[in-house]
């Protein structure tokens, strides 16, 4: 459990409920095909479906600041780097303001390039 504290009391969320807020706000961005989890049977990334984009999220939260790791597969011929930008900053944008969590840090693994 993850949490804060402000003048009205104690507010605590589950990683799963970080992890759908941040996969909903990676899927909102232009160029991204999907969340990719890794497939522990043949060792491939696989693209998820939109029920379990958390799978394709991982959270580590120290001293209520969130360090968050992102797989993601994105769409051909769009630059990977802009794709990338684009989603830190609409995944920190939305963590800080729905949730009221300090986002450390955001690592985008592009895992595939769909076509």
């Amino acid at each position: 459990m993850i949490g804060l504290t402000n003048e009205l009391g104690y507010i605590s969320y589950t990683e799963e409920v970080i992890a759908n807020l941040v996969g909903l706000s990676t899927m909102e961005c232009y160029g991204v095909v999907g969340m990719a989890a890794k497939n522990t049977k043949d060792g491939l990334w696989e693209l998820i479906r939109v029920e379990h984009l958390n799978k394709g999220v991982r959270i580590n939260a120290k001293n209520n600041e969130l360090s968050i790791e992102l797989f993601v597969v994105v769409e051909y011929g769009t630059k990977i780097s802009v794709i990338a930008s684009n989603i830190i900053q609409k995944v920190r944008y939305n963590v800080e303001n729905h949730l009221g969590l300090k986002v450390n840090s955001v690592v985008v693994n592009i895992e595939g390039v769909r076509f």
